[in-house]
Protein backbone atom coordinates (compact mmCIF):
# COMPACT_ATOMS: atom_id res chain seq x y z
CA UNK A 1 0.00 0.00 0.00
CA UNK A 2 2.85 2.39 0.85
CA UNK A 3 4.44 1.89 -2.58
CA UNK A 4 1.12 2.59 -4.32
CA UNK A 5 0.52 5.76 -2.28
CA UNK A 6 4.09 6.98 -2.74
CA UNK A 7 4.00 6.31 -6.50
CA UNK A 8 0.67 8.12 -6.78
CA UNK A 9 2.02 11.02 -4.73
CA UNK A 10 5.21 11.38 -6.77
CA UNK A 11 3.37 11.06 -10.09
CA UNK A 12 0.72 13.62 -9.15
CA UNK A 13 3.36 16.03 -7.85
CA UNK A 14 5.55 15.65 -10.94
CA UNK A 15 2.64 16.16 -13.33
CA UNK A 16 1.46 19.11 -11.24
CA UNK A 17 4.93 20.65 -11.57
CA UNK A 18 4.54 20.37 -15.35
CA UNK A 19 0.88 21.45 -15.62
CA UNK A 20 1.35 24.56 -13.46
CA UNK A 21 3.76 26.49 -15.70
CA UNK A 22 1.98 25.28 -18.82
CA UNK A 23 -1.27 26.81 -17.53
CA UNK A 24 0.58 29.98 -16.49
CA UNK A 25 2.07 30.44 -19.95
CA UNK A 26 -1.03 29.66 -22.02
CA UNK A 27 -3.23 32.51 -23.30
CA UNK A 28 -5.95 33.25 -20.75
CA UNK A 29 -9.00 32.32 -22.79
CA UNK A 30 -11.18 29.24 -23.31
CA UNK A 31 -9.12 26.28 -24.40
CA UNK A 32 -5.78 25.20 -22.97
CA UNK A 33 -5.56 27.44 -19.90
CA UNK A 34 -8.78 26.20 -18.25
CA UNK A 35 -8.07 22.58 -19.27
CA UNK A 36 -4.60 22.69 -17.76
CA UNK A 37 -6.01 24.47 -14.71
CA UNK A 38 -8.52 21.65 -14.21
CA UNK A 39 -5.76 19.06 -14.63
CA UNK A 40 -3.69 20.98 -12.06
CA UNK A 41 -6.64 20.97 -9.62
CA UNK A 42 -7.13 17.23 -10.01
CA UNK A 43 -3.41 16.54 -9.60
CA UNK A 44 -3.23 18.65 -6.43
CA UNK A 45 -6.29 16.83 -5.04
CA UNK A 46 -4.66 13.47 -5.77
CA UNK A 47 -1.40 14.69 -4.24
CA UNK A 48 -3.16 15.80 -1.06
CA UNK A 49 -5.20 12.60 -0.74
CA UNK A 50 -2.12 10.41 -1.26
CA UNK A 51 -0.28 12.52 1.34
CA UNK A 52 -3.12 11.76 3.76
CA UNK A 53 -2.70 8.04 3.11
CA UNK A 54 1.06 8.27 3.63
CA UNK A 55 0.51 10.09 6.93
CA UNK A 56 -1.79 7.33 8.14
CA UNK A 57 1.05 4.89 7.49
CA UNK A 58 3.66 7.15 9.13
CA UNK A 59 2.01 9.59 11.59
CA UNK A 60 5.28 11.39 12.37
CA UNK A 61 4.92 13.13 8.98
CA UNK A 62 1.68 14.88 10.05
CA UNK A 63 3.16 18.30 9.34
CA UNK A 64 3.58 17.41 5.66
CA UNK A 65 -0.17 16.74 5.59
CA UNK A 66 -0.79 20.27 6.82
CA UNK A 67 1.36 21.64 3.99
CA UNK A 68 -0.42 19.42 1.45
CA UNK A 69 -3.82 20.58 2.72
CA UNK A 70 -2.80 24.24 2.55
CA UNK A 71 -1.49 23.70 -0.99
CA UNK A 72 -4.83 22.20 -2.01
CA UNK A 73 -6.73 24.96 -0.22
CA UNK A 74 -4.75 27.62 -2.13
CA UNK A 75 -5.42 25.89 -5.46
CA UNK A 76 -9.13 25.55 -4.65
CA UNK A 77 -9.25 29.19 -3.54
CA UNK A 78 -7.72 30.26 -6.87
CA UNK A 79 -10.28 28.18 -8.74
CA UNK A 80 -13.10 29.63 -6.62
CA UNK A 81 -11.93 33.19 -7.28
CA UNK A 82 -12.07 32.57 -11.03
CA UNK A 83 -15.51 30.97 -10.87
CA UNK A 84 -17.16 33.56 -8.59
CA UNK A 85 -15.15 36.63 -9.61
CA UNK A 86 -15.34 38.74 -6.44
CA UNK A 87 -13.79 42.22 -6.48
CA UNK A 88 -10.08 41.82 -7.31
CA UNK A 89 -10.63 38.21 -8.37
CA UNK A 90 -7.88 38.11 -10.98
CA UNK A 91 -5.10 39.09 -8.57
CA UNK A 92 -6.54 36.68 -6.00
CA UNK A 93 -6.63 33.89 -8.62
CA UNK A 94 -3.02 34.55 -9.64
CA UNK A 95 -1.79 34.79 -6.03
CA UNK A 96 -3.47 31.60 -4.85
CA UNK A 97 -2.72 29.45 -7.89
CA UNK A 98 0.91 30.57 -8.03
CA UNK A 99 1.20 30.24 -4.25
CA UNK A 100 0.09 26.62 -4.49
CA UNK A 101 2.71 26.11 -7.20
CA UNK A 102 5.41 27.62 -4.95
CA UNK A 103 4.38 25.02 -2.37
CA UNK A 104 4.90 22.23 -4.92
CA UNK A 105 8.35 23.50 -5.84
CA UNK A 106 9.25 23.86 -2.16
CA UNK A 107 8.19 20.25 -1.49
CA UNK A 108 10.27 19.03 -4.41
CA UNK A 109 13.37 20.86 -3.19
CA UNK A 110 12.92 19.90 0.47
CA UNK A 111 12.54 16.21 -0.36
CA UNK A 112 15.58 16.23 -2.65
CA UNK A 113 17.84 18.35 -0.39
CA UNK A 114 17.06 17.28 3.17
CA UNK A 115 18.14 19.72 5.85
CA UNK A 116 18.76 22.59 3.44
CA UNK A 117 17.22 25.87 4.61
CA UNK A 118 17.63 27.23 1.08
CA UNK A 119 15.16 24.61 -0.16
CA UNK A 120 12.55 26.03 2.22
CA UNK A 121 13.19 29.69 1.40
CA UNK A 122 14.25 29.92 -2.26
CA UNK A 123 10.92 29.14 -3.96
CA UNK A 124 9.11 31.79 -1.91
CA UNK A 125 11.95 34.29 -2.32
CA UNK A 126 11.82 33.88 -6.10
CA UNK A 127 8.08 33.32 -6.57
CA UNK A 128 6.66 36.08 -4.38
CA UNK A 129 8.28 38.97 -6.29
CA UNK A 130 7.10 37.40 -9.57
CA UNK A 131 3.53 37.13 -8.27
CA UNK A 132 3.71 40.72 -7.00
CA UNK A 133 5.04 41.97 -10.35
CA UNK A 134 2.27 40.12 -12.21
CA UNK A 135 -0.40 41.53 -9.90
CA UNK A 136 0.94 45.08 -10.32
CA UNK A 137 0.76 44.65 -14.11
CA UNK A 138 -2.80 43.33 -13.84
CA UNK A 139 -3.84 46.22 -11.58
CA UNK A 140 -2.35 48.77 -13.97
CA UNK A 141 -4.08 47.14 -16.91
CA UNK A 142 -7.39 47.16 -15.03
CA UNK A 143 -6.89 50.84 -14.18
CA UNK A 144 -6.60 51.66 -17.87
CA UNK A 145 -2.87 52.32 -18.21
CA UNK A 146 -1.42 51.15 -21.52
CA UNK A 147 1.42 48.66 -21.64
CA UNK A 148 4.80 50.38 -21.98
CA UNK A 149 5.85 47.98 -24.72
CA UNK A 150 2.89 49.01 -26.92
CA UNK A 151 3.69 52.60 -27.97
CA UNK A 152 1.43 52.43 -31.03
CA UNK A 153 -1.74 51.66 -29.09
CA UNK A 154 -3.77 53.01 -26.19
CA UNK A 155 -5.90 51.31 -23.56
CA UNK A 156 -9.65 51.95 -23.73
CA UNK A 157 -10.44 50.32 -20.42
CA UNK A 158 -11.45 47.05 -22.05
CA UNK A 159 -8.95 46.60 -24.90
CA UNK A 160 -6.01 48.13 -26.71
CA UNK A 161 -6.83 50.35 -29.69
CA UNK A 162 -4.35 51.39 -32.41
CA UNK A 163 -3.52 55.07 -32.72
CA UNK A 164 -4.33 56.57 -36.10
CA UNK A 165 -1.38 58.00 -38.09
CA UNK A 166 -2.27 61.69 -37.43
CA UNK A 167 -2.60 60.98 -33.67
CA UNK A 168 0.88 59.44 -33.61
CA UNK A 169 2.52 62.47 -35.15
CA UNK A 170 0.49 64.92 -33.03
CA UNK A 171 1.12 63.24 -29.70
CA UNK A 172 4.92 63.16 -29.76
CA UNK A 173 6.68 60.94 -27.20
CA UNK A 174 5.37 57.48 -26.20
CA UNK A 175 4.64 58.78 -22.70
CA UNK A 176 2.35 61.45 -24.09
CA UNK A 177 0.29 58.78 -25.86
CA UNK A 178 -1.18 57.59 -22.57
CA UNK A 179 -4.88 58.36 -22.09
CA UNK A 180 -5.45 61.63 -20.29
CA UNK A 181 -2.19 63.18 -21.50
Amino acid sequence: MRIFLLTTHITAGSLGLLAGPMAMLMPKRPGWHPRLGLAYQLLIALLCLSAGGLIILKPSLWWLGVIAALTWAAALGGWWARRHQPRGWLQLHVSLMCGSYISLVTALLVVNSPGSPIAWVAPTAVGTPLITWTNIRLARRAAGAPAAAEPQVYWTGSRFMPLSQPERSRRGSPASRMPGM
